[in-house]
């Protein structure tokens, strides 16, 4: 069993990274190399910016690189509470930004030539109770009038049409949502960004951040420094750098994925026949997708913990035990991958974007990242240029998580309040 993300080890080699000195002037800054940096960065370039993407490791070799592999719509939250607490007219502009992203990465999988092995396969929201699919059938009615006229409701006498195990009582499928290879996305997108003119700077750390004259930003990195008259801030949970006041509103939580070794036709088509992109109901749940040579990818926060290399493993043995209930007839499957990653979550599990003294961010994607950071990325360059209603973000109140000014201490307790839940209802 490797400890490294299937993605990144079967992906091509990044091959357009900028060797020149980080020195001189350009128009914008991007501090991240992940999805949203370099969709930003492609779209900027395009538009005749000159640009550099500064990432303090390799590119996508955090939270885009790291992730289960799905490119769902929709929100991680039930419509009718959104609607509650934000209007029904915002709950569904939020809800169709999620639809939108899904539709900027397959444009850009399309424009860009990238060879990532995108599908439209629709996703299944799986109850892992009884009561949970009442639930879900509540919840469907609205989705249907607002949101998702084609959503199916998937009766517990009709789960075993959906995903081969007992240990469901029903779903919702929303047709619309997709998977891909991150990996080959993520390397194709930079090879664009780089192509169009982008300068990519791997192993390039911002240690600085300073504002010149209210206009200009000059930014310090451990390969040189150099002057942006715009920065945007495409860090995610980064715990390195000067960005104190992201960090106190984002909570960097451990997820946790396993890949099996390359299923037999006949296993695949057992345990996953529609070949959907799967997630449950349970705050502690799992979520899980069959690649293309049919190794079933099978990840959840298995541990309240941050990623390494040891809690990897734990949280592999944790999800192989998972897996096996689930499927027990995988019991002799050799487990090939098993890795972690930071999820960047927000207080409201709602993503932020916009500009703070000067600096542009946006980040906070709480688990829903592959899609809305790709748009996001867009959306900012948009803004950026000064189209201020391309943010379907803009005006979310983002204060500091209480007693957050560092590593997160309180992890553990969250897990026991979700275990907890998890138990209760």
């Amino acid at each position: 069993m490797k400890l490294e993300p299937y993605w990144l080890a079967t992906a091509p080699g990044f091959t357009g990274g900028s060797t020149a000195p980080i020195a001189g002037k350009v128009d914008v800054a991007i501090v991240g190399g992940g999805f949203t940096g370099l969709s930003a960065a492609l779209a900027l370039a395009k538009s005749g910016a000159s640009v550099a993407v500064l990432e303090a490791g390799r590119v996508i070799g955090e939270a885009s690189g790291r992730n289960g592999g799905h490119c769902n719509n929709g929100l991680a939250h039930d419509l009718g509470s959104l609607a509650a607490s934000l209007g029904e007219e915002r709950a569904v502009a939020l809800y169709r930004a999620f639809d939108n992203a899904v539709d900027t990465v397959e444009a850009l999988v399309a424009r860009e030539a990238i060879d990532c092995d995108f599908i439209r396969t629709g996703k299944i929201k799986l109850a892992a109770k009884p009561e949970h699919f009442a639930k879900l059938e509540k919840s469907a009615a609205l989705l249907r009038r607002t949101v998702e006229p084609d959503l199916a409701v998937v009766s517990p006498s009709e789960i075993r049409r959906e995903i081969g195990t007992d240990g469901f009582f029903g779903g919702l499928v929303y047709p619309r949502s997709a998977h891909m290879h991150m990996g080959r996305f993520g390397v194709g997108l930079a090879e664009a960004a780089a192509r169009n003119g982008a300068a990519i700077h791997e192993n390039a750390a911002v240690t600085g951040l300073e504002r010149l004259n209210g206009q200009a930003h000059r930014v310090v990195t451990s390969r040189g420094m150099l002057e942006a008259g715009q920065v945007l801030l495409a860090t995610g949970t980064s715990r390195r750098g000067p960005f104190a006041w992201l960090r106190r509103r984002i909570v960097p939580v451990g997820s946790f994925i396993i890949a099996t070794e390359p299923l037999s036709p006949e296993r695949a088509a057992a345990i996953m026949p529609t070949r959907r992109t799967a997630t449950t109901t349970k705050n502690i749940g799992n979520y899980f997708r069959l690649t293309p040579d049919n190794r079933l990818i099978f990840g959840g926060r298995a541990r309240f913990a941050l990623s390494s290399p040891a809690s990897d493993a734990k949280s592999g043995a944790i999800l192989r035990a998972r897996m096996l209930e689930l499927f027990p007839e995988l019991a002799d499957t050799r487990i090939d991958y098993c890795w972690g990653g930071l999820v960047d979550m927000t207080a409201d599990r709602l993503p932020r974007a916009g500009e703070r003294d000067g600096v542009f961010h946006a980040l906070g994607y709480s688990g829903h990242g592959t899609q809305m950071s790709v748009h996001m990325g867009q959306a900012m360059a948009k803004v950026m240029g000064g189209d201020v209603k391309a943010n379907p973000f803009a005006g979310l109140g983002w204060p500091a998580v209480p007693g957050h000014f560092g590593p997160p201490w309180f992890l553990p307790f969250v897990g026991m309040y979700y275990r907890y839940q998890d138990w209760r209802h």
